[in-house]
């Protein structure tokens, strides 16, 4: 939104100008009143939108050191968020800057949008996980925790509902809809099998199961795709499925030997993508777990392996996993390597690996409606983005046109060239202003309407400072520059505000709650 405001003068006459500023002044997007991704879906090769994975990397945004990613649910927006401890909302049309968010002192840990894309949550290692409202970039709720926290998850339907797992602790089911936090813990160790009534339980057998219980921590916990339901992974290699009413385990499967890192859903809700440490990718196909009502016991809920993915040759480790936006595709980034594999799960084969710059990738994310996947960097914290390179068919638009392959002698026609009287000219200039052009009306692409009729759009911000440059470089003088010092731009961590806003009466930023003074005369 901030780079399309800037081009405007140069590609725009006045009256398209003062009618987009009126639009951004009531709150329309201008992405939405200038977006050349939807005027250019007709000058695309149909056979290039065929193609399902991407290519070829195509772009690059930065903005600080970005540790962790997340595409909204329609794809509009990509959050990241940075080592500082700040989240960055990127305008994936544009590759602006739509929102930067102040409010954690540590890296971010994961980021997780509600469905309607207008709330976030953000979870980070200063033990803390707030709530974002991205109307106006506050804070909704903040909850503060015992300990780290690896991940936390917003529920698919409930903004006010979130699970977390904790460093060393149990994880948790935080309900916020009241200003005081409301925790209930989960269990970490997996259901055990019951024994009939009549068989006596061997103490040993007892002790044993209880130590071993004891060592279980879970890594990893996120929501089904109705919410009725907590899926987590635990430290042992065991896949846990909790009720999310009562927070009882109604079943466990051991997975694996290792830890289980990541969980992801499929946008389908049924298959579930599973990263463990025994460097083996898996996809699990999940059963139907709203029969539980209609009578299903869930002793015969069974967890079925569909594909593993791995590297047999190379034995390589994965630092994060993604499905594709339909699900065919799965894409993974590898440690202490810069390639990025994509496998297809119709047959379980390698069909890509994205060759990119050299630098071990982190966090990759796929777009929820298009070929195209996202990577930051661990070295530079630069996020690379892949797609596909599509060449425009400008034919679709003028029947007449047509490619040549070197020059060719135009003969111009009689009058082509003939001056015409000025009362006619300005009669067809009179004539094609008739039609008043609609900016205002957002015509939803085919496959992004998601079946929601109303969705919240970011009101666009035109005061936004620009992204940091990556080596962070700035200049103080006509040809001076200087390296940015570690806590410029940070005040607002000593603020008192919470929310990292300045003084009201003089806009100067306040630091422990004091705005500063001016500066006064030295005395003498």
């Amino acid at each position: 939104s901030n780079f399309a405001f800037k081009i405007i003068p140069r590609l725009l006459d006045d009256s398209i100008q003062q009618t987009l500023l009126a639009a951004n002044q009531v709150g329309y997007p201008t992405k939405t009143l200038f977006s050349a991704r939807v005027m250019n879906l007709s000058l695309i090769d149909p056979f290039v939108l065929a193609q399902d994975y991407p290519d070829s990397l195509t772009g690059k945004l930065r903005s600080g050191h970005a540790t962790c990613l997340r595409f909204n649910r329609k794809g509009d927006y990509l959050a990241s968020g940075r080592v500082d401890g700040t989240v960055v909302i990127f305008d994936v049309e544009t590759n602006g800057v739509a929102r930067k968010l102040r409010g954690h002192t540590r890296q971010i840990q994961s980021l997780s949008w509600s469905r309607d894309g207008r709330y976030l949550l953000s979870s980070s290692q200063d033990w803390k996980c707030i709530l974002w409202d991205m109307k106006d970039g506050s804070r909704m709720r903040t909850v503060k925790f015992e300990a780290p926290v690896y991940i936390a998850e917003l529920h698919p339907f409930n903004r006010w509902l979130f699970v977390a797992s904790l460093f060393e602790e149990q994880p948790v089911l935080v309900d916020i809809s009241s200003p005081k936090p409301i925790k209930r813990i989960l269990p970490s160790a997996p259901l055990r099998p019951q024994l009939p009534t009549s068989d006596e339980v061997d103490p040993a057998t007892a002790a044993k199961h209880a130590a071993q219980d004891a060592k279980h921590s879970t890594c990893v916990t996120i929501f089904t795709a109705l919410g009725n339901h907590i899926v987590t992974g635990t430290s042992k290699g065991w896949i846990n499925i909790i009720e999310t009413e009562t927070c009882t385990t109604i079943h466990s499967t051991r997975l694996c030997n290792g830890v289980v890192i990541l969980l992801r859903l499929a946008s389908n809700g049924r298959d579930v993508l599973v990263n463990s440490s025994d460097r083996v990718i898996r996809t699990i196909l999940m059963p139907d777990l709203s029969r539980l009502d209609m009578g299903l016991d869930p002793s015969n809920i069974k967890l079925e392996v569909e594909h593993k993915f791995q590297d047999v040759v190379n034995r390589l480790s994965w630092n994060h996993v993604a499905f594709s936006s339909t699900g065919e595709f799965v894409t993974a980034s590898t440690f202490m390597n810069p390639d990025i594999y994509v496998w297809e799960r119709s047959h379980g084969s390698l069909v890509k690996i994205l060759e990119g710059p050299r630098e071990e990738m982190g966090v990759v994310e796929w777009h929820p409606a298009r070929p195209m996947v996202v990577a930051c960097g661990l070295e530079s914290g630069c996020i690379y983005s892949w797609s596909i390179v599509t060449p425009q068919k400008w034919s679709a638009l003028a029947p007449d046109f047509a490619e040549v392959e070197e020059n060719v002698h135009y003969a111009e026609r009689e009058d082509e060239y003939d001056i015409h009287p000025a009362e006619e000219i300005h009669q067809r200039r009179l004539d094609q202003e008739d039609e008043i052009p609609d900016v205002l009306t957002i015509e939803l692409v085919k496959g992004e309407a998601d079946g929601e009729a109303e969705a919240f759009r970011m009101p666009v911000l035109l005061d936004i400072s620009d992204s940091e440059s990556g080596e962070d470089i700035i200049a103080v003088g006509p040809g001076t520059m200087r390296r940015r010092s570690p806590g410029a731009g940070r005040e607002w961590m000593n603020s008192g505000n919470a929310d990292g806003i300045e003084d009201g009466a003089s806009g100067r930023p306040a630091t422990n709650g004091v705005p500063k003074s001016q500066n006064k005369g030295r005395r003498k």
